[in-house]
């Protein structure tokens, strides 16, 4: 419970568990020196030299107590700086609360001197006045007080606080500028998630120019792969267009009969099929981002789409335009409107935007997708023709994948659920902005 505690008051970022971490052995040495400092400097000293005034004032009484008057004791304490005072009436043993050595003095007194009636170190005095009973009557003596303590401790907390602070500041702008080419190697690593590639050079120290190498022969290789990947289902899908333009062609020239429909269709089907691997295979060759109306850009899709299908309009909340790849949301939408309409008859189009998050919400009136296999209809290739509906027409299983691939890249996610307007399912892309 208590490590738990204190990890929920942890700083999240590096730069400020690396300052916890530099200041605070930092304040323990200092407190630690300040003590012993103290105690050396209030305490030890304080009570030397209290003991030193000590031996004066019993010189003093003791000429007092063998004196008829008092001016054979005058002789004694005005050359120590101690005055004088018969008869004066003390309110009792006293200082003030920040006077802290004067515990020290006051205790020292009351062990070395037996016959002390009461100590005043209140008022911001000069002189610490001391009373006695004596032989001859209460007596007052006031002794310097700069005398029983040390002057001016608080010079030592000026130089050692300015000297904790400036070499504080020192490391602060040091481990900034350490922290700096870390800040950049995730910045690129963040900016290459979503699809982009930012310049990027290693720096800093040793460990981080070793991961920031790490990184870009990494982001090299995945480049390679994604292109490689790219240009082969391209060029196979465009290759299988030209038998299959045979095919059609050939069919074209036969009699009508159940056979040639039949394979009219597969030959349609073998063409929707090739043009989602094309779509499948564009995916990763994604439009460089720019300035987008998320709400503008969600009623085009709804405006194009609504010309030939049953969909509409949902809520458009919010307004304002951020940093998004115009071709691939569309074509993200555009998938997810249209897997709406062949499995549920009706589709509906929502977006809003908020101050962190853009969100764009497809929801049809089908029957939905159970909740065990929404992780596996995101995969490509895959299909939910025992949930579906199989005779709402030909697909490969890629128009999900295609979208949550697409929301990846944009740094968000696409999430299935339910729909409790239309019933079916309900698919949300949330990007932050």
């Amino acid at each position: 419970m208590v490590a738990r505690g204190l990890k929920d008051w942890m700083p999240r970022s590096l730069y400020w568990r690396a300052t916890l971490i530099l200041m605070v052995p930092v304040l323990a040495i200092l407190l630690v020196v300040t003590v012993v400092v103290f105690q050396r400097f209030y305490s030890d000293v304080t009570r030397q030299m209290t003991r030193s005034v000590v031996e004066e004032v019993h010189l003093v009484l003791d000429r007092l107590e063998g004196a008829t008057d008092a001016a054979a004791a005058l002789e004694i304490a005005a050359p120590l700086g101690i005055e004088l005072a018969p008869g004066d009436t003390l309110v009792g043993t006293q200082r003030d609360w920040t006077d802290i050595s004067g515990i020290t003095v006051i205790a020292t007194f009351q062990e070395e001197l037996p016959g002390l009636i009461a100590v005043d170190l209140s008022g911001r005095r000069n002189f610490a006045r001391l009373q006695f009973e004596t032989s001859a009557g209460p007596v007052t003596l006031d002794v310097p007080r700069r005398r029983l303590s040390a002057r001016n401790p608080h010079q030592f907390l000026v130089l050692i606080g300015f000297t904790a602070i400036l070499m504080t500041g020192i490391a602060l702008i040091y481990l900034r500028n350490q922290m700096r080419p870390i800040r950049r190697l995730a910045l690129a690593a963040e900016a290459f998630g979503k699809g982009r590639v930012v310049p990027y050079r290693p720096a800093g120290a040793a460990e981080v120019r070793l991961a920031g190498a790490s990184f870009l022969d990494m982001r090299d290789r995945i480049e390679r792969q994604i292109d490689q990947r790219t240009m082969m289902l391209s060029g196979v899908s465009h290759d299988l267009k030209t038998p299959l333009t045979r095919l059609k062609l050939a069919l074209s020239l036969m009699e009508d009969d159940d056979d040639t429909s039949a394979m009219r269709r597969d030959v349609a089907d073998m063409e929707g099929m090739i043009e989602a691997f094309l779509a499948f295979a564009r995916g990763d060759a994604l439009d460089e981002p720019s300035r987008t109306d998320p709400i503008e850009l969600a009623r085009e899709v709804v405006a194009r789409a609504s010309r030939n299908h049953p969909v509409i309009e949902g809520q458009m909340n919010g307004s304002g335009t951020a940093m998004l790849r115009p071709v691939a949301l569309r074509r993200a939408l555009e998938n997810l409107v249209m897997n709406a309409v062949r499995y549920g008859n009706e589709a509906r189009l929502s977006a809003s935007i908020s101050e962190s998050a853009i969100q764009f919400i497809v929801e049809d009136s089908g029957p939905g997708i159970p909740p065990e296999k929404r992780e596996f209809v995101l995969k490509p290739f895959s299909r939910l023709d025992v949930a579906r509906n199989q005779n709402t027409g030909s697909g490969v299983g890629l128009g999900l994948s295609i979208a949550a691939d697409i929301a990846h890249q944009h740094g968000g996610a696409l999430s299935i659920g339910d729909s409790e307007a239309l019933g079916g399912a309900r698919v949300e892309i949330s990007i932050p902005r």
